[in-house]
């Protein structure tokens, strides 16, 4: 009664139908039953906190998510905080990304991934534009 794509976003929201059994996410654990802060994926409402070392899919439906806000250009881009950047471990990185998230490997998707994949990108465009310049990263330091 309550499959798919309704079931999912019922899920999410919060609204799940009286006498209507649950359905246990793929992967569980005490903090995810506990109902703990990590967010949940807008797909398949399954949990997928920060602590992971992929933080652009879901680890059970592999669904695009949001950007993390709170990712500084450092930590996106692998590399250490400071003002000294390997080049081409940036490059290398910035490529990489690019594979996972650019816009046209999610033409099929659906709407929602696109605009998350649009987001993922600009945001690795930025992130190396800004690394790679000297002046620039610097600024970002300090900032």
């Amino acid at each position: 009664m309550w499959r798919g794509r309704a079931g999912a976003l019922l899920r999410v929201w919060g609204f799940w139908p009286t006498g209507v059994p649950r359905r246990r996410p793929l992967s569980c654990d005490a903090a995810s039953q506990a109902g703990s802060n990590y967010p949940r994926c807008w797909n398949c409402g399954g949990p997928w906190g920060p602590g992971r070392d992929d933080r652009f899919f879901c680890p059970q439906c592999r669904a695009l998510q949001a950007p993390d806000p709170t990712r500084d250009y450092f930590s996106l881009m692998d590399c250490n905080r400071s003002f000294r950047v390997d080049t081409a471990k940036l490059q290398h990185r910035y490529q990489q990304l690019q594979r996972l998230v650019h816009p046209d490997f999610f033409s099929q998707r659906s709407q929602t991934e696109k605009d998350f994949s649009e987001k993922h990108s600009t945001l690795v465009n930025d992130a190396y534009k800004t690394l790679l310049a000297p002046l620039s990263r610097g600024l970002y330091l300090v900032s």
